[in-house]
């Protein structure tokens, strides 16, 4: 019996993702939930987590747990773990798929699915059957308050989803000390908690973008120094949205050694690589003699990217061009 766990990701609208195998896999063209096997001495969070990052390159945050399903292929035997996961980035990067799309739950049973998958699919439209969507969340009731660093570090570190840090930004926006300990949370050694409180910091700027802009140089002058591929992208994401004159020359330079270094190197995260060109296209826009080098190292990258680094840098090319 193989372990595999599944991931059931909810965006903000808790629409689903799934996405498609294959022509020339053991499940040919067949959607699935992504993840994958369990390794030996790997817990079942670590193994979606790290599936979530490698097939998908976006951040998640465990939610739940669905009843495990044990299903015999006949070639292979699983025992497939589902989580219920949240996420707060819309675009995956596929590098094990072809296609991908977000569904609202009650369309699940109609997808085409892999056997095991179908189980988990019925699981999941049953467990949200009847749901209400404004529902008051347990969290939002709570008289807990956020100004005490103990208590605000403990939420954060135990998120259970997009309905509880919408929470949290809520008070970050209304309250500058919490977003200023959000920032101080997000280079934290606990790579748990950093990667969590950037996450929330990346959903504040979502929302509040006025709020980031005190933070942005530091966020410039930290990218080499930060060792989180979590936190990373989460900074990158904020700065792949930011209108580059907020720089001076100093800055633009830093920014676009560190994302040209990004893109050029095998061992950057997809997802990365994507904020970095989105970068050096800002900045491209300011200096036009970086368009001939963002178009050679994209056009340099691309016989050896994923389906999903592919697909960003032909939209970067066609912008550039």
């Amino acid at each position: 019996m193989i372990n595999v766990t599944c991931a059931i990701i909810r965006n903000e609208d808790d629409q689903v993702l799934v996405v498609q195998r294959g022509e020339h896999t053991d499940h040919p063209l067949k959607w699935e939930f992504p993840g994958g096997k369990v390794n030996d001495g790997e817990s079942e969070e670590d193994c979606i987590i790290r599936e979530i990052r490698e097939e998908l390159s976006i951040g998640i945050v465990i939610c739940g747990r669905l009843p495990v399903i044990e299903h015999d292929y006949g070639h292979k035997q699983i025992r497939l773990i589902p989580f219920i996961c949240d996420t707060l980035e819309e675009l995956p990067f596929l590098s094990e798929h072809v296609d991908f799309k977000w569904i609202d739950p009650e369309e699940l049973v109609e997808v085409d699915f892999s056997e095991a998958d179908i189980h988990v699919a019925e699981y999941y439209s049953v467990k949200t059957e009847g749901r209400v969507k404004s529902e008051p969340d347990p969290v939002m009731q709570q008289e807990q308050s956020l100004r005490d660093d103990a208590d605000l570090r403990n939420l954060v570190n135990s998120l259970m989803g997009i309905k509880e840090a919408e929470w949290v930004v809520a008070s970050a926006i209304d309250n500058p000390e919490i977003f200023r300990k959000l920032m101080e949370y997000s280079f934290s050694d606990d790579k748990k908690l950093a990667f969590r409180a950037s996450w929330t910091v990346s959903k504040v700027c979502d929302k509040a973008p006025e709020l980031i802009a005190p933070h942005l140089v530091m966020l410039v002058e930290s990218l080499k120094k930060i060792d989180n591929e979590s936190v990373l992208r989460s900074f990158l994401r904020i700065l792949s949205m930011t209108d580059m004159h907020r720089f001076g020359t100093k800055h633009h330079g830093m920014l676009a050694d560190y994302c040209f270094s990004a893109l050029r190197s095998g061992f950057t995260a997809i997802a990365i690589k994507a904020y970095a060109m989105e970068v050096l296209y800002r900045l491209a826009l300011i200096y036009p003699e970086l368009a001939n080098e963002l178009s050679a190292t994209i056009n340099m990258i691309q016989g050896e990217g994923s389906a999903g680094i592919v697909a960003r840098g032909r939209q970067i090319l066609k912008k550039l061009s």
